[in-house]
């Protein structure tokens, strides 16, 4: 599958030679330090920790549409998958042109177009695990957390399904310190809120949330309560052979457990808003919104996302008693005792976008490639 758009800075060679254009790679590490986006600057990393990587992610810059004279801007997604790749890779190469094709169609980037652009991807996805699951099981149980922002025309559009997060660094008047603020919403069994909504839409089963090993689960299996993807959780036809026995629910279900329906917003930016920390729960385990944000504010621009990366893994050597050196030899797999996959895409806010002046003609697409 390819960009919707050809990229103006793609060259493999780049990702391990000695360019910069498509980010760097250094063990399970994958980087760009810093780049430009239609609305300012970026900069994005990524560390692996399961034996495959799961997390998926992507920065957009151009139009936002596929017609020449529909909106342009910036689109983040971040994409944190789990039961394996195929999901979050699945997102990561269909997603935005799905974006791009129903933006066209309504000649805008509204609530509507991003709510009907996941449901898209979700529905396609679904289509094709019913003609692979047979030959190829595990992709039943493949899902993905899907977090997405998109900068356009003065405004913050922010979509979420699962637990990754999105935080704001925002100028406070009167102390003029920059204040974490979360923007996503997020749907995971252990916010007590997300449980009761759940209970709610499955009235009739006492057993929809479960509390196992101390961490709640939606049927005692999965922490999310919405996503793209985990097909046998949607469709009571994959609860069967030969569905892996540790995913098939006892008794048949009539409506689908998870659902992928986006929990969106949008922001009207101001002068204050200083930048964007996007990421899967990897950081946020380690992380709280305010140490992110501070260190975001402490450090030059230029490898923070690198940054991010660093101080989460430092937190995480430091949980389970290791040294940070020991802890970057551990190899991947193992690494997943540790910590999790890891992304992070920090998006600086201009002048420019606040103000309302027209983006930079700056066109390309970024993925990392470990």
């Amino acid at each position: 599958m390819v960009s919707c758009w050809k990229p103006s800075a793609v060259d493999d060679g780049l990702r391990r030679g000695g360019g910069e254009a498509s980010g760097r790679v250094d063990g399970l590490l994958w980087y760009k330090d810093l780049g430009q986006h239609a609305w300012g600057e970026f900069s994005m990393a990524v560390i692996q920790a399961n034996s495959v990587l799961e997390d998926q992610s992507q920065i957009e810059s151009g139009p936002l549409s596929s017609t020449k004279s529909g909106p342009v801007g910036t689109f983040v997604g971040v994409y944190d998958g789990h039961g394996g790749p195929e999901a979050s890779t699945y997102v990561n190469e269909n997603l935005f042109c799905n974006l791009q094709r129903i933006a066209a169609e309504h000649r805008a980037i509204s609530e509507h177009v991003i709510k009907k652009a996941y449901l898209a991807t979700e529905e396609n996805f679904l289509s094709m695990v019913k003609k692979k699951w047979l030959n190829k099981p595990q992709i039943a149980s493949a899902g993905t957390c899907c977090l997405v922002g998109i900068l356009c025309n003065g405004l913050l559009y922010t979509a979420n399904v699962g637990d990754s997060r999105v935080v704001l660094g925002k100028i406070e008047k009167a102390t003029k310190e920059v204040i974490a603020i979360q923007l996503s919403t997020e749907h995971n069994a252990s916010i007590e809120s997300v449980r009761d909504e759940v209970k709610s839409m499955h009235p009739y089963d006492p057993k929809i949330v479960v509390l196992r090993h101390r961490v709640w689960r939606v049927k005692g299996l999965i922490q999310v309560t919405r996503s793209i993807g985990d097909a046998y959780l949607k469709n009571a036809e994959f609860n069967r052979e030969p569905l892996p026995l540790k995913f098939r629910l006892p008794e048949p279900f009539l409506k689908p457990i998870l659902i992928p329906e986006p929990s969106i917003s949008v922001l009207k930016l101001c002068p204050e808003d200083q930048f964007l920390i996007f990421a899967s729960d990897g950081l946020w385990e380690h992380l709280s919104n305010q140490e992110a944000v501070d260190i975001v504010n402490s450090y030059p621009r230029k490898g923070i996302a690198r940054k991010l990366v660093e101080a989460a893994l430092q937190e995480a050597a430091k949980k389970r008693e290791v040294r940070y050196s020991d802890l970057r030899k551990i190899e991947r797999g193992v690494r997943r005792h540790f910590h999790d996959d890891i992304s992070v895409v920090v998006v600086f806010l201009s002048t420019r976008l606040k103000g309302g002046a027209s983006p930079r003609k700056t066109q390309f697409s970024l993925k990392p490639n470990i």
